[in-house]
């Protein structure tokens, strides 16, 4: 089987070529409409897409750029310098992928573009009739998606009680009641990614008491989807870490394929569901290598097809980099947009409730178009857009609630119906069922909505009880000694970073506690000066509410609990975003907690009359 194939993208004649001026050039394929960029200098060409590796978006020349090398995006200004290929803006996080450049005998020039074999296009399979009921697809909250694929049931990201990202996001849709026990009958189970609204200990626990050894399967991502699994205290005994690409069988009927996030490869992920196909030819395909096959379904006009798919990309920014199947049965993903604390938790500067509001109302906008082009492009028979049904519920977060505002699906899809026009939409509410063997054939009758007294958004979410846990971080030994913030930051590793941050220990209206932390830590030696060093650097201040921070640094959680969980403030100088130090603490912190028990060992013992001294304090006398 071939590993790649290789296309043409772009032709340049000689005369095209000569022209090309030092620096930036955009070139657009005259027959496809698609544009490139290339830079030219002394040593040669370099190329690559006109298309931002963040969120796809087009660049244009950078007029602040002097040097003729640096493209900004339309979407949210990143800056890529072409000549490097590294983007600037921010600092320290993609390279962009670059486009073989052949020159030719003539003088004229080829853009090549290596590809992978699409994955499922691997084993071919053509599709059989599906008969009523067979497959169903029941929407329980948020992700959560139950498949009954003829006699299994497939249950995607289970978030179905308790908060995520600590204590910021809450569930807004009721499940039905009946979720629980769904999930424990439940013969698979897929899991996209870590990030606690998919990936929710609160409701595996459950699990792990009635049905431990459910099969769960997630990608093989370099941050394992289960590093935290032994921590949590939550007992699972068959989780499967399954390789991208490359087809799971379940049974004779039903197989699924896990797929990486083109932006996010090192967490993210998204799945391929294909049910009910037959192979023909088996001579052909048993005696013709994969290659020659894929070449003989071009030739033979089709004849190989896939059975019934289902693709849910989840969150993915650019599932398996953009290259996705076409015309699926039913395609679902994220709409909703807030899943971010930029720039809700950011003040100071040009961040005023003005600015925030226009800037959230031109990304949804944004989203929409985006979400609404790419069903556009892949013409899937049926679009569900979910994976964004949080609320942030408590009390405390009221502003980020009022603030925060996010896509309706209903807008999305009527979008999508504008546009494409040969794709049905599905607004779900919990309980509702599709029935895809009669939504195929256009029945009226392919969705059952859930009962007209039946209970759709929450009411309660138990917030003592997942706030006081959180909160009981606050008295640990270890805060009574200073110099567990040595500790944790050496364990973090992260440094030789000029950026200098203060951290600042707060209450839930982000004020200073009496007796909490009000530290600096300078990451460009990991120091922790008593003031701002001398030389130019960069600063950011930063706000944790106490109980999430100090459970954080705890169990060596990942500060997604903080960040995107609304429970900082933070404010900079410049205003720069700093992507190297964000993704470390966010995606690269050691995979083992803290050894507390040691630092114990180590430090001395602390009279009780000074705790106070460090940081020790009775929170319930602030609430």
């Amino acid at each position: 089987m071939e590993a790649q194939t290789s296309k043409v993208v772009l032709s340049l004649d000689a005369k095209e070529v000569a022209s090309l001026k030092d620096g930036v050039s955009f070139k657009k394929n005259p027959e496809d409409g698609r544009c490139y960029i290339i830079y030219k200098s002394s040593g040669g060409f370099k190329a690559c897409k006109n298309q931002c590796k963040h969120q796809g978006g087009l660049f244009i020349q950078d007029i602040e750029d002097l040097d003729g090398r640096t493209v900004k995006c339309t979407k949210h200004n990143w800056k890529l310098n072409v000549s490097s290929m590294k983007y600037v803006n921010p600092p320290d996080s993609f390279l962009q992928d670059e486009l073989e450049v052949e020159m030719l005998d003539d003088g004229g020039m080829q853009l090549v573009e290596l590809n992978p074999i699409d994955p499922w296009l691997a084993e071919p399979r053509e599709p059989q009739e599906l008969q009523e009921g067979e497959v169903k697809i029941t929407y329980l909250t948020h992700a959560c998606m139950e498949l009954q694929l003829g006699d299994k049931r497939f249950l995607f990201d289970p978030w179905l009680k308790g908060p995520a990202f600590a204590r910021g996001w809450w569930l807004l849709h009721e499940p039905p009641a009946d979720c629980l026990d769904r999930l424990c009958a439940a013969d698979l189970i897929y899991i996209s990614h870590l990030h606690s609204d998919h990936l929710s200990y609160p409701t595996l626990k459950v699990l792990s008491e009635r049905r431990p050894d459910v099969p769960i399967y997630v990608g093989d991502t370099s941050r394992p989807v289960f590093w935290n699994l032994e921590q949590s205290k939550v007992k699972l005994t068959n989780i499967r870490v399954t390789p991208f690409g490359v087809w799971q069988n379940v049974d004779d009927n039903l197989r699924f394929m896990i797929l990486m996030d083109g932006v996010h490869p090192e967490m993210d992920t998204c799945i391929i569901v294909d049910y009910k196909g037959t192979e023909d030819f088996a001579f052909v395909k048993h005696h013709l290598t994969i290659y020659f096959l894929l070449k003989c379904i071009t030739f033979l006009g089709g004849f190989f097809f896939p059975g019934h798919m289902i693709l849910n990309t989840v969150d993915c920014t650019r599932p398996n980099g953009g290259r996705l199947p076409e015309k699926v049965d039913l395609m679902m993903s994220d709409f909703a947009g807030g899943a971010s604390g930029f720039p809700m938790t950011f003040h100071g500067g040009k961040y005023s409730d003005s600015w925030k509001a226009e800037f959230i109302k031109n990304e949804r906008k944004k989203l929409l178009n985006y979400k609404a082009t790419l069903v556009k492009s892949l013409q899937p028979r049926i679009y569900c857009p979910f994976a964004g049904y949080f609320v942030e519920a408590h009390p405390s977060d009221k502003y980020i609630k009022d603030t925060n505002i996010k896509n309706r699906a209903e807008d999305l899809n009527a979008l999508i119906n504008q546009v494409s026009l040969d794709t049905k939409t599905w607004t779900p509410k919990p309980g509702a069922v599709l029935d895809l063997g009669l939504a195929l054939k256009d029945s009226s009758e392919a969705i059952t909505d859930p009962p007209a007294n039946a209970k759709i958004y929450k009411d309660s979410w138990e917030f003592d009880l997942y706030v006081d846990e959180l909160n009981s971080a606050i008295s640990s030994e270890i805060f009574k000694h200073e110099s567990w913030i040595q500790f944790y930051y050496s364990w973090a590793g992260f440094q030789n970073y000029n950026l200098v941050v203060r951290m600042i220990e707060t209450d839930d209206g982000f004020k200073p506690v009496s007796n909490g932390y009000d530290y600096l830590v300078d990451f460009l030696d990991l120091s922790f000066p008593s003031t701002r060093p001398d030389r130019e650097h960069s600063y950011l201040e930063v706000k944790n509410r106490i109980g999430v921070m100090r459970y954080v640094v705890l169990h060596g959680g990942l500060w997604d609990d903080l960040y995107i969980g609304f429970q900082n403030r933070i404010s900079r100088d410049p205003d720069t975003y700093h992507h190297k130090f964000w993704n470390h603490f966010q995606t690269q912190l050691p995979l083992h907690s803290p050894d507390w028990e040691q630092f114990l060992l180590r430090v001395p013992p602390i009279q009780e009359t000074d705790s106070l001294n460090y940081g020790l304090l009775n929170y319930c006398s602030i609430l």
